[in-house]
């Protein structure tokens, strides 16, 4: 029943972007950077803005009111013991910089391709 609650909720999620999702997803989409993610990807009880699955990395978007969360914390520790690395960007940094965020990004990827010996497109 949970699942099916999360399923409704990642549904939601991916109609409601914000428009720091809305625009970081505009340059994660259709494998632009040469792998594919997802949006409101479901891992244990939780939802990721964003996850490659291929490369076990979730990336959230985060908002002011994630500053030094304790409910952040016990997230990305539920997310990394599924397997998935967690990197977080704020939303004004997304709006205002989208071009070092992807190249965080790609970086992150990069690391991800070299821990598990993933070749580079």
């Amino acid at each position: 029943m949970a699942e099916k609650r999360l399923t409704s909720l990642a549904r939601k999620l991916r109609s409601d972007m914000t428009d720091a999702e809305r625009q970081l997803w505009s340059r994660l989409c259709a494998k632009q950077l040469g792998v594919q993610f997802t949006r409101q990807h479901q891992i244990g009880n939780f939802i990721v803005d964003f996850a490659c699955r291929s490369l076990r990395l979730a990336i959230e978007c985060d908002g002011g009111q994630h500053s030094d969360s304790p409910t952040d914390t016990g997230r990305t520790e539920v997310i990394e013991a599924h397997g998935y690395r967690v990197i977080r960007f704020w939303n004004n940094d997304i709006l205002e910089n989208t071009d070092g965020v992807v190249e965080a990004i790609l970086e992150e990827m990069r690391l991800a391709r070299n821990q598990d010996q993933i070749p580079l497109p």
